[in-house]
C-alpha cells in the first residue's frame, strides 16, 4: 500500500465517521448520543477489519506470503534443474564419487 493510498484510506474512515454521525442524528439521536453511536460503529468496523487481517496473518493467506511461496517454488525448481544438468554433465566416475561423498551411494547399495 502506498502512502497516498494509506492517506486516502484514513480520510475514508474519517468520512465514514461523519456519515455515521449524520445518519444517527437524522434517525433521532441527539448530538452527543449520535457521536457516541457513530464512534462505536466506527470502532466495531476497525476491530472487525483488524480481526480479518490477523486471521490472514495466522493462516498465511497474505499477498506477500503467497508471492514468497510462488517465488520460492520457482527458485527451487530452477535450482534443481541446474543441479541436475551439472550432475548429468559429470562423468560416471565423478557421479559415483560425488554420491559416495554425500552418502547417497551407500544408502542405495544397502537397499
Amino acid at each position: 500500500m502506498s502512502r497516498a493510498q494509506a492517506i486516502l484510506l484514513g480520510l475514508l474512515v474519517f468520512g465514514l465517521g461523519g456519515i455515521g454521525y449524520g445518519i444517527f442524528a437524522a434517525s433521532g439521536y441527539e448530538g452527543f448520543s449520535a457521536g457516541i453511536a457513530s464512534s462505536v460503529l466506527l470502532v466495531l468496523v476497525v476491530v472487525g477489519w483488524t480481526a480479518t487481517y490477523l486471521l490472514r496473518v495466522v493462516t498465511g493467506k497474505m499477498t506477500y506470503m503467497e508471492q514468497r511461496r510462488t517465488y520460492r517454488q520457482a527458485y527451487d525448481a530452477h535450482t534443481i534443474e541446474q543441479l541436475q544438468a551439472k550432475f548429468d554433465s559429470l562423468s560416471p566416475e565423478e557421479q559415483e564419487k560425488l554420491l559416495a561423498e554425500v552418502g547417497q551411494l551407500q544408502a542405495d547399495a544397502d537397499m
